[in-house]
């Protein structure tokens, strides 16, 4: 369908990529990664000719049609949503002139047996089903459970588009691809500005009913959930594997440590060859040897190392002072604008160093709630922030916020204080803006470097309460799992508004679920919350704008939850054994596997001593991928024998 070959993308004396090639086949399901500023915006862009690369070829099949949806785009705000969702469907035109030329080269075509002529039948059957949609009559039920999947009320359909937020408006945008049915989804961060049901609702959606699809996502569980393949671009170049998000990060590991180990074995060959040279260079009986040295090094083909980002994010929270044992007590909370009830009747307390998560749909009240606790809105009821509480506060907005007239470093040396500021310089290189980066203008920084830095400049604060409103938005990969993990370690008190599954995974230990005015407390982790939810209120999922009831009338939430919970029904237990058997396998394939490696090391060792096996770099090359594939069999071993022994001890009890 398309095949990129050799495309280069320069930028004055910066090359942001460097000979990428690969393919995209129908029904790829691909995840292009890689770090803030790698340049996967710039690719897609390339992909779906929206820019032109500096040099290389991008090939595309005839009548191929393409959706991209970027991070960014501008809007025209002319007509209601319904009707802008209906524009989808004006391509018919140009879908039956395509039809009509497939049929066409059908006829003057008598390779039956061909690929050419197999790939000819497959597109007319994708352009059939285009047809009939564009030509159905139940156009309006498609708008409809398109628009409520994507988490719209029926009752905005009348509503002009002018009248939503950016985000609602990229959920448009997304409605109108998605309708489109094109044989190539190219989407740019499109969980972005979609709550945990719309997520799940488009997981579905791309997985049974898209053609091709390449995303950038910074969701884990999104990635891992949709995609099959993973292109990765690191320093410039592409790398194709052919497994999904979690299993490409195991192999990417195992590729850098052996190509480490290789590196290792040809630089000390290398040194040996050279001191040799050195030694013996005047000596007329080692002419010929050195020489022959010499020419070894000059035909020898140089093992490099990917670069690996060295200057990780190191976040660490100063220490917490100690609060209140309540830094927030909501009693009878309600908020409303003008005869819109956004909630009421919340009332909850969070204790002294517990980590929540604040859920639902967009629009049912977790920003309005974080902001009546910041006191940036009035309410109803009482809203108590506890004795010698210290919030930071990080808004869904904090990176653009930033003032774009100051540097990177300005930014910082505006807030710190005391002996920080004899210490911008390591702070900045520790967040990824060591060197020129720290005189780069804040208006030329990328989503994920702005966040980066709005993040920063919380840290220099010692606070004991953090509320952070989407934190994860724009950041790569690896600065999520920092931040995480530093989350973690936090001794105080965080409350986290987010839509992010993987990240929620492991850091709370309660969420409060907002929907249908009312906010339920769900103790557990946020995987214990999707699971009950999807198990025993399935159709809540599916009717947008409720949430499960908190019990008999006037019966507070977590005394509801506790009367659902008297055992493990009949699906969880299932799950658990299923769990057990694959925790099971799993030690059993990995103790095959070390067998397999220690057998395949002990020959090659035999071989060596022997003097069978030839003294060239290869073989040393090998013995060392060998030792590496080992090392991590080996750990991962331990980790499953861990794993199973705390689900044995679980079943016990």
């Amino acid at each position: 369908m398309i095949s990129i070959q050799g495309v280069q993308v320069v930028f004055g004396a910066t090359v942001l990529l460097r000979g990428v090639s690969f393919a995209i086949n129908r029904r790829d399901r691909i995840a292009l990664v890689g770090r803030n500023g790698a340049g996967k915006s710039t690719l897609l862009k390339i992909i779906a000719g929206m820019q032109s690369p500096s040099a290389g070829i991008v090939a595309r099949d005839n009548d191929l049609t393409i959706g991209y949806l970027p991070q960014q785009m501008s809007l025209v705000d002319d007509c209601s949503l319904r009707d802008e969702v209906a524009k989808a469907f004006v391509g018919l035109t140009d879908v039956e002139a395509a039809i009509d030329r497939i049929n066409h080269e059908l006829q003057t075509r008598d390779d039956y047996e061909s690929r050419e002529y197999s790939e000819l039948v497959e597109a007319l059957a994708l352009r059939t089903e285009q047809l009939s949609v564009l030509r159905a009559d139940n156009r309006d039920e498609m708008i409809e459970r398109t628009l409520t999947g994507l988490g719209f009320e029926r009752s905005d359909f009348a509503r002009p588009t002018s009248e939503f937020s950016g985000g609602w408006r990229m959920r448009v945008e997304l409605a109108k691809l998605l309708l489109q049915r094109p044989d190539v989804l190219l989407l740019d961060e499109p969980t972005n500005h979609l709550d945990i049901d719309s997520i799940m609702w488009l997981e579905g959606f791309l997985k049974s009913r898209a053609g091709a699809l390449v995303l950038v996502s910074h969701d884990r569980a999104f990635l891992d959930n949709v995609t099959t393949r993973t292109v990765e671009l690191s320093l410039g170049n592409a790398y194709d594997y052919a497994v999904p998000y979690s299993r490409y990060v195991a192999l990417r590991a195992e590729r850098l440590e052996q190509q480490r180990r290789a590196y290792d074995n040809q630089q000390k060959m290398i040194q040996d060859t050279e001191a040799f040279i050195e030694r013996f260079r005047y000596q007329a009986t080692k002419a010929i040897q050195v020489q022959s040295r010499i020419k070894w090094l000059e035909r020898l083909e140089r093992i490099e190392i990917d670069e690996v980002d060295t200057s990780r994010l190191r976040l660490r929270f100063p220490p917490a002072p100690r609060s209140g044992d309540y830094p927030i007590i909501a009693e009878d909370v309600a908020k409303s604008f003008g005869s819109l009830q956004v909630f009421s009747g919340v009332s909850f307390r969070v204790k002294r160093g517990e980590k929540v998560a604040f859920v639902g749909r967009n629009g049912a009240g977790k920003s309005t709630l974080v902001k009546c606790i910041m006191g940036e809105l009035d309410h109803e009821g009482s809203l108590i922030v506890g004795h010698n509480v210290k919030i930071g506060y990080f808004a869904q907005n904090e990176a653009q916020r930033l003032d774009e007239s100051l540097t990177v470093f300005d930014t910082i040396d505006r807030v710190a204080t005391g002996e920080i500021r004899t210490r911008i310089n390591d702070l900045l290189g520790a967040f990824m803006f060591g060197g020129a980066a720290a005189d780069k203008p804040v208006r030329v920084l990328s989503g994920g470097e702005r966040s980066r830095l709005a993040m920063l400049r919380l840290l220099l604060q010692p606070v004991n309460l953090l509320i952070l409103d989407e934190p994860t938005n724009h950041l790569d990969m690896s600065t999520k799992d920092v931040l995480k993990e530093a989350i973690r370690n936090f001794d105080g008190t965080v409350i986290v508004v987010s839509h992010d599954r993987e990240f929620l995974d492991g850091l709370v230990s309660k969420v409060y679920e907002f929907g249908g005015g009312r906010v339920v407390e769900h103790l557990g982790g946020i995987y214990e919350f999707l699971q009950r939810r999807q198990l025993d209120s399935l159709s809540q999922l599916e009717a947008k704008g409720s949430t499960q009831p908190a019990g008999a009338e006037g019966q507070p939430a977590g005394a509801a939850r506790r009367a659902s919970e008297g055992s493990l029904n009949y699906q969880a237990q299932k799950e658990r054994e299923r769990r057990h058997k694959q925790l099971v396998k799993r030690v059993a394939t990995l103790e095959q596997q070390i067998a397999d490696l220690e057998a395949q090391i002990a020959a090659l060792e035999d071989d060596l001593a022997s003097g069978r096996a030839a003294q060239s770099p290869e073989v040393y090359e090998r013995h060392g991928a060998l030792s590496a594939s080992l090392a991590d069999a080996l750990e991962q071993w331990e980790q499953a024998c861990a794993d199973l022994e705390q689900d044995d001890s679980q079943r016990d009890n």
